[in-house]
């Protein structure tokens, strides 16, 4: 038994008394009895009956706080709650159906439906837009008895109240609801209702008006007439002192924009409107300034010319912090134009010399980023880094190197006489990335240095000591200097193949090297094809969001997501499925107007290689005989001298697949695609066709216990996913969803995902998920990547 000590024993005597004669009248009073709850409880319950207010709070507080823990004593205040809720003082009233919707407790929550009742249909506003608020905490509660006693129905008839703030709150109760209800119309948004709200938007709070211009950026209206009314009401938020109601604004701006046509000029209007708020976000305090960065990047990917004149703004500080520096370095790249480029690049300089590494480093990777995105000024950004590659700094000198390999890349044979200059700093990389750019520089340009061999080797000295990413580039660098120079480094090749196959543990070398070495010992001249091909031109924006993703990110302005720059399913997690938003489509137009707006997006992969138009553009008929011509008439020979053979490195153990097969007979009939989905009959093969065994795409270990395995099939004409999902985790799984990105054919589902139970522990279905190829297209790289979002998990498909 446990014995209450005599000091505190005489201090809940006090406290009783205290409360008694109603003496506790501050914050700091009813802090000092909290402690002695369960002594105290009928005696707070007791003070609900004073008539003065500030200890009635108190109390209300108390019980919050503690009925939870105690609800058989709370059960004591119903009856002054439902008095309360009839007092002819509106803050009483109000206060009390306030706190009955906060107190967590079923037993009150049955008495809490009348009184409640009651305040929405109060005459006075402060009660209703209480009430409203108490609905959705209600809901949280017991949804269903929310459903049954028609309080939505009442919710939505307070839009239209005449009060301002009763109608944000209506707004924001009825959005939060339907969050657990992605697929209900709660709000029911229709042109009459979206009146009432753009009215009640003039005259409410800061945050009321967020809630309703939230509201409004999940209207789709009917026509450009409607979009444009709406947004001409929507502007003047536009001016508000408040950050986040000018960022709700330019969402729902920038949603509808897309209903507007461009040759408009309101279109141009607006996109000018917009550009000053931004810019006046960047005034604030760093972390406001953060969050705007972070908000403004998706706007510059999405529509760069609202800020194009703007870029000084987006100029670094001495005083910034490194986040919002590297921020605003981020988005001047992507506002870096042929017009401005001069001020970009001398800003760039003037940052390649500050103190903060990481800075310098993403400054230097920024000059480079500059040279492949404006082409005009590719020569005087390779001089500035000459320049700062002079400074014999190393870190930058490292990363000027490694943008100079991208420099390379972009614009083969043009800049290679500063390759001597690359190659004087040769001892002082020691990092990963400055070495395998290097090396790759190194092995790219063999032909055009004369002591090619003898960098390499020296590379090849320390190779086990080397990180996989400079071993692998080491190894193909060398085989290019071999297929260049065979006669003078046929020891140096049979060396790196040796290392990377026999002294090696990493499967991805050990791999590499076996290919490299069949095709050497093989058909050299296959091996050149492969080797030395002509590679794609990088892109200028490689580092762009998918299109897809960007435009539900828009959608989201204002919010965590448009800050972490993923959708809220990758980092909210609940028992219900979040609806994803998307941009509104113009409906007006023909879709011969619709198709080159929706091609006005920036590809993520450079769209001028034309492979995936040969890929969809091959001849679907009868396949051509063509004549084999061996290797060794084209005048090839085995450049490594005895082959495989000679070099002493095949264990037993290795596989069958490493040994040369006869070359098959062409088929009958198939060319073409038909090796890929049978789309040259428009019939599937239902006998005898292959279908690869599934292979793991999302390991348990990283998707929080969920195993994905699948394989593609095509079965009576139709294409179909076949999947297998494993729950390794030890609860249930629900509300599966899935969508595909942007990919080289444009496949697409042709149905949700038929998951209609709950996944339970050590539980495996089978999916068959039918699909077609009339969805967007963008090539990937590699052009067979396929990219999947199931739920909040993304899995790459090759």
């Amino acid at each position: 038994m446990c014995v209450m000590p005599v000091w505190m024993s005489g201090a809940v005597k006090n406290l009783n008394c205290s409360i008694n004669q109603e003496q506790i009248k501050t914050r700091s009073d009813y802090n000092s009895f909290c402690f002695a709850t369960s002594s105290l409880f009928p005696d707070v319950v007791n003070c609900m009956q004073t008539d003065n207010l500030e200890l009635k709070k108190l109390v209300y507080l108390y019980l919050m706080n503690y009925a939870k823990s105690q609800p058989d004593m709370a059960i004591m205040a119903v009856n002054s709650f439902v008095k309360d809720c009839e007092d002819p003082n509106p803050l009483i009233r109000a206060l009390a159906v306030r706190t009955m919707g906060c107190i967590r407790v079923d037993k009150i929550t049955e008495y809490l439906c009348e009184p409640l009742r009651k305040c929405l249909k109060d005459e006075d506003p402060y009660v209703r837009k209480t009430a409203a608020v108490c609905v959705a905490k209600l809901h949280d509660i017991n949804a269903q008895m929310v459903e049954d006693q028609g309080f939505l129905d009442s919710l939505r008839d307070l839009i239209a109240d005449s009060n301002p703030m009763v109608v944000a709150n209506a707004v924001a109760a009825l959005s939060e609801i339907s969050e657990s209800h992605p697929n209900s119309n709660l709000l029911d948004l229709n042109p009459q209702n979206i009146n009432k709200l753009l009215t009640a938007l003039n005259e409410c709070t800061e945050w009321g008006q967020i809630f309703i211009l939230d509201c409004l950026s999940n209207y789709n209206p009917k026509d450009e007439r409607e979009a444009q009314s709406i947004c001409e009401r929507v502007t003047p938020r536009l001016s508000h002192a408040n950050s986040a109601v000018v960022l709700s604004a330019v969402k729902v701006l920038m949603k509808f924009l897309e209903l507007l046509p461009k040759e408009s000029d309101y279109y141009n209007t607006l996109l000018k409107k917009l550009s000053p708020p931004l810019v006046t976000l960047l005034s604030g305090e760093p972390e406001v300034q953060y969050v705007a960065l972070r908000n403004i990047n998706l706007i510059v990917q999405k529509r760069p010319e609202i800020l194009k004149q703007e870029i000084k703004v987006f100029f670094v500080k001495y005083n910034d912090p490194i986040y919002v520096k590297l921020e605003k370095l981020d988005i001047m790249i992507r506002l870096a134009s042929q017009a401005n480029i001069a001020q970009v690049l001398a800003e760039l300089k003037e940052y390649a010399t500050e103190v903060d590494v990481d800075f310098v480093r993403k400054a230097v990777r920024a000059i480079g980023r500059c040279a492949i995105k404006v082409e005009q000024s590719a020569e005087r950004c390779v001089s500035t880094l000459l320049d700062l590659i002079q400074t014999k700094v190393n870190y930058v000198v490292q990363e000027a190197i490694v943008v100079i390999r991208d420099i390379f890349r972009k614009y083969p044979n043009k800049y290679e006489s500063i390759i001597a200059t690359l190659c004087e700093n040769l001892d002082s990389l020691d990092e990963p990335d400055a070495r395998a750019a290097m090396i790759w520089i190194v092995g790219e340009y063999a032909e055009r240095i004369d002591n090619a061999d003898e960098l390499l080797e020296s590379f090849l000295e320390g190779f086990h000591d080397e990180s996989t990413q400079v071993q692998l580039t080491l190894l193909t660098a060398i085989v290019k200097l071999f297929l260049k120079k065979p006669s003078e480094t046929q020891e140096l090749v049979q060396q790196v193949l040796s290392l990377a196959t026999q002294d090696s543990d990493n499967p991805d070398l050990r791999d590499r090297g076996y290919i490299y070495w069949r095709l050497l010992s093989t058909d050299p001249v296959t091996a050149k094809e492969v080797v030395l091909s002509e590679k794609p031109l990088i892109s200028e924006e490689t580092d762009l969001i998918e299109p897809t993703l960007l435009d539900e990110l828009i959608c989201h302005i204002g919010s965590l997501a448009s800050v972490y720059h993923k959708p809220p399913s990758a980092f909210v997690e609940g028992s219900h499925g979040i609806h994803r938003k998307h941009l509104p489509v113009q409906h007006s137009r023909s879709d011969t107007e619709t198709l080159p707006a929706a091609m006005d997006q920036p590809h993520v992969i450079p769209s001028q290689g034309d492979l995936l138009g040969d890929l969809l553009n091959l001849d679907l008929g009868p396949p051509v005989n063509v004549p084999q011509v061996s290797s060794m008439q084209m005048g090839a020979v085995d450049l490594l001298g005895g082959g495989l053979d000679s070099l002493n490195f095949i264990p037993s153990s290795v596989p069958s697949t490493f040994a040369p097969s006869p070359t098959p007979a062409p088929p009958a009939v198939s060319s073409g695609l038909n090796d890929l989905f049978e789309l040259s009959t428009g019939m599937a093969i239902t006998t005898g066709g292959y279908v690869a065994p599934k292979a793991v795409w999302l390991p348990a270990v990283k998707a929080k216990g969920l195993e994905i395995s699948g394989t593609f099939s095509r079965r009576q004409g139709h294409m179909y996913m076949d999947m297998t999902f494993t729950n390794k985790a030890l609860q249930h799984m629900t509300d599966f969803a899935i969508q595909f990105n942007k990919n080289s054919f444009g496949m697409i589902p042709t149905s949700p995902l038929p998951v209609h139970t709950p996944l339970m522990p050590s539980q495996s279905i089978e999916i068959s998920l039918p699909l077609n190829t009339i969805g967007p297209v963008m090539k990937m790289d590699p052009l067979n990547n396929l990219q999947v979002d199931i739920g909040h998990l993304y899995l790459l498909c090759n």
